[in-house]
């Protein structure tokens, strides 16, 4: 299951957000560090496909794909004479698989905190860099006293120390001109910037349709950021409500189909997921996988014998799939396709393993 840390500074609405993605009742109060611990929760992914596939199949049982969201604790600005990040927060985003920033641009005389979502923004960035810097000038040391006993990744220390000289600049890593290669080489280091991140903008009702703010976070991440303008006040209410409900207000308010689905659309986006479908009267379940995976890689998401045992795939694209009607007809009319070790899955594929362990 892939696994995003929320981070923001106090009052940015970091755990509301967490709140609604995941229907938790984290505690939520216009005042500093109430939330000093990392917690967990699991949101289960809506998607409209995997409602059409389970209705189509009568599926007795419909299972989403899960997402696990970490609440990490409030960051202080260290210029504020504070520690910034400390060990633990440091911890809880080194476990996670991508970073999703909160920022700030709803005003409240009420609620105490940064308001420009750029100051905001360049604040988080600054204290993430401050973490890197510290845990390479540490990593560097100890590889180069290694170097003189064994032979060490001299390829390892030279990113190290490009990485570094980057980060002294003030740019993150993921935004930065670093070539891939050079990140991949970085990515038993746990840099936090080296991470996938994504920005969430908390706005207020009165914001919706003004996306000048959003523009200018967008402006600051560059090329291929990814922003998103969340009121997540109103997201948290309607979190609260059930399904039906739930739909008719986010209709009624023009937010289509919520933060949740553009949550994980953007973290998936981040990190390079895509979801493949199986479906049948028993259950029809989304799974994630690796974007540009081959199928037998793809049964392995399912279960490790699968892939073991590969020898076919039965594939339709979920569209194709709803306008046949079912999986029988697709096969009557010749629609499924049998496709061997080298088919590169896509997003939305409805797959059949044909296997023998």
């Amino acid at each position: 299951m892939e696994r995003i840390g929320l981070v923001g500074l106090p009052n940015s609405g970091k755990s509301s957000l967490f709140n609604a993605l995941t229907g938790a009742s984290v505690a939520v109060a216009p005042h500093p560090f109430t939330t000093t611990e990392t917690t967990v929760g699991i949101a289960h992914v809506p998607d409209s496909r995997m409602d059409r596939l389970s209705k189509m199949s009568a599926s007795k049982k419909t299972v989403y794909a899960g997402v696990e969201i970490s609440d990490i604790g409030g960051v202080v600005a260290s210029s504020d004479g504070h520690d910034g990040l400390g060990n633990r927060m440091l911890a809880g985003i080194r476990e996670v698989d991508a970073l999703c920033l909160v920022v700030r641009s709803f005003i409240d005389d009420t609620v105490p905190g940064e308001t420009d979502p750029v100051a905001g923004l360049e604040s988080l960035e600054l204290e993430l860099i401050l973490g890197d810097i510290g845990s390479l000038e540490t990593q560097i040391t100890r590889a180069k006293k290694a170097s003189r006993v064994q032979a060490a990744n001299s390829g390892a220390i030279e990113a190290m120390e490009r990485a570094k000289a980057l980060l002294e600049t003030g740019v993150p890593l993921y935004r930065s001109s670093l070539p891939p290669a050079v990140r991949e080489e970085l990515e038993p280091m746990f840099l936090l910037t080296n991470k996938p991140t994504f920005v969430v903008v908390n706005r207020g009702e009165s914001q919706l349709d003004d996306d000048s703010d959003l523009s200018r976070v967008a402006e600051l991440l560059g090329e291929g950021g990814i922003a998103l303008g969340v009121s997540i006040q109103l997201e948290a209410e309607a979190s609260r409500l059930d399904p039906a409900e739930r739909a008719e207000l986010l209709e009624g308010l023009g937010l289509g189909e919520g933060a949740l689905a553009r949550v994980a659309r953007a973290l998936f986006d981040a990190i390079g997921r895509w979801t493949f479908f199986t479906t049948g009267d028993k259950e029809s379940r989304a799974w994630t996988f690796r974007a540009g995976a081959k199928a037998p890689e793809c049964a392995g998401v399912i279960h490790s014998d699968l892939q073991r045992g590969f020898i076919r795939a039965e594939i339709i694209h979920w569209d194709e799939l709803l306008e046949l009607g079912s999986w029988h007809a697709a096969k009557s009319s010749g629609k499924l396709r049998l496709e061997g070790k080298d088919y590169p899955v896509k997003d939305g594929d409805v797959l059949e393993i044909r296997f023998n362990v």
